[in-house]
């Protein structure tokens, strides 16, 4: 209708009033340059307002089927999250802003894939959101008091700060129809990850595993080992007499508590899902498991992983001794 009226002589105030427009947008779209011969050509404007929203402004960074897509599928296919790969690519092209992406964008291009078997297996790579939370009402703690348990309120306050190693939070992840386990530790400074296998998850269970895997540790790295007030840590005194670890229990359903080792059984989820049979896995397979989370990049390591933080206090560890000697 502008292209008509303007050509038959109309004015833009007449043009805005028939098209209930003002007079200044008509007279915007007449002077944008967008004329053939005869004038203001309709159609040339047509293709001109169509080309922005058919080519964005900036070029997408990451592209399904690019090759910094091909980076970011190959680390998601190894379990690492999306700020995981997006800390380590920001490190190894600290001046390439074309060779790292953020996190966001992975998620976002994930998430904007059409529906097919690609964006499934990708989306399935991800750490699934937990259930919701329960409700802060609940029953009292029917479980029974454990004897002599010491409070996680009278543990050094060295812990806290995460500075110095050597003090464990410790779970026990149990599997379909509560009928198998696997023991998890974590260390609070190096993010260390070790996992126990249990035949159930009793007492006698938990003091078995749990000591065995603390004995391989190094006495200087076996400090404390907080736990929350499952019935499976009624045998705590003895875990304490095998590796002289102190034992710490949280206070009733406060898991925060204990944030870390939450964390990292959301993270081991991945690999032994919920419902399945842990009887089945050796602990071969498990120590597998446990060095794929050690090698991970870290956010609070600065993303670096695990076991590269754990090496380097070792190795300092044995230095110092080496001093001492001399």
């Amino acid at each position: 209708m502008i292209m008509l009226m303007t050509r038959e002589g109309k004015g833009v105030r007449e043009v805005g009033r028939f098209l209930n427009r003002s007079p200044s947008t008509v007279s915007r779209e007449t002077d944008r340059g967008m004329k053939s011969g005869d004038g203001y050509d309709a159609t040339l404007a047509g293709e001109q307002a169509a080309c922005p929203r058919i080519k964005p402004r900036k070029a997408l960074k990451l592209v399904v089927g690019g090759e910094l897509f091909g980076v970011v599928v190959g680390h998601l296919k190894k379990k690492w999250s999306p700020e995981q790969i997006a800390g380590t690519l920001k490190g190894m092209h600290p001046d390439q802003p074309s060779e790292r992406v953020s996190h966001e964008t992975i998620y976002h291009t994930l998430y904007a894939m059409p529906r097919g078997e690609l964006r499934r297996e990708l989306i399935a790579c991800l750490r699934w959101s937990r259930d919701k939370r329960r409700s802060k009402t609940r029953a009292p703690d029917g479980r029974g008091h454990i004897a002599e348990m010491q409070s996680i309120h009278l543990r050094p306050p060295e812990v806290e700060d995460r500075l110095i190693p050597g003090h464990w939070e410790a779970d026990l992840i149990k599997g379909a129809m509560n009928r198998s386990s696997v023991g998890t530790l974590v260390e609070r400074t190096t993010l260390m990850v070790v996992l126990a296998k249990m035949p159930d998850g009793t007492a006698q269970s938990a003091l078995d595993g749990f000591s065995e895997a603390l004995s391989a540790i190094p006495r200087e790295l076996r400090k404390t080992f907080t736990y929350d007030q499952g019935r499976e840590m009624s045998k705590h005194a003895q875990l304490t007499e095998r590796t002289g670890v102190a034992v710490c229990f949280c206070d009733p359903h406060s898991p925060w508590q204990r944030g870390l080792n939450e964390n990292t059984n959301g993270l081991l989820r991945q690999y032994l899902p919920k419902g399945a049979d842990l009887s089945v896995y050796t602990q071969e397979q498990l120590d597998e498991i446990a060095w794929s989370l050690n090698t991970r990049p870290r956010k609070s390591l600065g993303f670096r992983s695990p076991v590269a933080v754990y090496s380097e206090l070792l190795l300092n560890m044995e230095l110092a001794k080496t001093a001492t000697k001399h």
